[in-house]
């Protein structure tokens, strides 16, 4: 099988990686990639979709895998689908709920799906009077791609008010803030729940916890995602029952009736209140870095998860995942999430230890090849340490000593990974 696979950060290194163990994976191409995915196979200085498309036939690649949310909502899906081509993701229609908070919040509420309270509205007036009858704190969201930013949780009315003008005036999002929705806030713990669907029937993956902040203890701004482990003790079968009739079936049936199927990755958000699933946002591809964490968990061969999805033969699959556990710490460049870095030499001690050797990985993201072949950290979020183990605080254990073997210059990563499984 050759493969595609669409995008440049750490998911779609962990995707291509669980793809390079892959005996049924002949050749794997990344577009763009990133400076350490032409270890796994060759990046593609290709970024229009019809090109992408017209080069997938040349080479009969008889998979594609879309990473990132932009082409998805973009309409990648439907450019290739129209040229007979085999790729994994939801059609443009159906990325909408990612792509518009409104059109997610309308469509939960159209299928009695659980969420919080919520207004959208063009008009700050509107917003305003609805932030008079919440209790701080309150959730203001941007309709459209904010790259993760669009959602500012404000600790008061007068916060709230002020995030929704900015918002509205085009200050804070552009065209992304010119609608916008307010929600109460619900107060519980959070979960990722990600769900590979075909259109009808899903398989759903070990449930993870993200860690947004920047600094230990959730302190400091948010970020693209600081680490993640899977699967989480806070989710149990009841609340796996719950989520199953109560937000997934209920979720595929409703886009397939709206005559939109959903084929994908269907990212749920969801916040446990009183042992009670309530969704907080809907993504329409893995996240990251929870996907560094569950590909390595991945015992199935990873080609036929994606391949029987995108050909909605999900019901003939066998997808199974090791009873194992898995941490990832990203490691980020010096001024992230501010502003850029200086680039940075990265030198990975080699590693003598056999049980960290096999029990650990790196997910390679905001990376690039120098002229003189060396990997440098080019900003942001550079790579994701996984730790695997027969425990969390295994896993924890091993992604902790793979930190200590990495070096860049300006190197910073959270040193709490996982803390809230721990404390249970």
């Amino acid at each position: 099988m050759k493969v595609l696979v669409i995008g440049s950060g750490g998911r779609e290194y962990a995707i291509g990686l669980a793809l390079s163990k892959d005996p049924a994976v002949e050749k794997i191409w990344f577009a763009p990639g990133n400076g350490a995915t032409d270890t796994l196979g060759e990046n593609l200085p290709l970024s229009e979709y019809e090109a992408l498309a017209e080069f997938a036939k040349g080479e009969g690649i008889d998979l594609t895998i879309v990473g990132p949310e932009a082409p998805l909502v973009g309409g990648i899906v439907d450019v290739f689908e129209k040229e007979g081509l085999t790729i994994f993701g939801p059609s443009a229609l159906a990325a909408q709920l990612e792509g518009s908070k409104i059109f997610m919040k309308n469509f939960l509420a159209r299928h009695k799906i659980p969420t919080a309270r919520y207004l959208e509205t063009d008009s700050f007036g509107k917003a305003e009077r609805f932030i008079e009858s919440l209790e701080a704190p309150i959730v203001v969201k941007a309709d459209g791609l904010c790259a993760g930013k669009g959602v500012i949780i404000a600790p008061t009315r007068k916060e709230a008010k002020e995030a929704a003008r900015d918002m509205l005036s085009g200050e804070a999002f552009g065209e992304a803030g010119s609608r916008i929705v307010v929600e109460e806030f619900l107060d519980g713990y959070e979960l990722s729940v990600f769900a590979v669907c075909d259109g009808k029937e899903y398989v759903v993956l070990p449930a993870a916890q993200d860690h947004k902040r920047l600094l230990d203890g959730d302190k400091g701004p948010n970020t693209g995602g600081m680490g993640a482990y899977a699967p989480t003790p806070l989710i149990d079968e009841t609340l796996y029952r719950k989520l199953d009739e109560r937000v997934i079936r209920p979720t595929l049936a409703g886009m397939e009736e709206e005559g939109m199927p959903f084929r994908g990755v269907l990212f749920i958000g969801v916040m446990v209140v009183g042992g009670e699933p309530y969704i907080l946002e809907y993504n329409v591809r893995f996240g990251d870095p929870e996907c560094e964490v569950l590909m390595p968990l991945l015992k199935s061969p990873a080609s036929e998860l994606f391949y029987k999805a995108a050909t909605g033969r999900l019901s003939e699959a066998r997808i199974e995942f090791y009873d194992r556990y898995a941490v990832g710490v990203v490691m980020a460049s010096k001024n992230y999430p501010y502003k850029s870095s200086e680039p940075a030499e990265i030198i990975v001690d080699e590693i003598h230890h056999e049980d960290l050797a096999t029990n650990s990985t790196i997910a390679y993201a905001g990376v690039g090849r120098g002229d003189d072949g060396k990997l440098y950290a080019t900003g942001g979020r550079v790579l994701v340490c996984v730790g695997l183990g027969d425990s969390i605080r295994e896993a924890r254990d091993r992604a902790y000593m793979l930190v200590g073997q990495v070096h860049f210059a300006g190197k910073q990563c959270r040193t709490d990974i996982a803390y809230q499984a721990l404390q249970e």
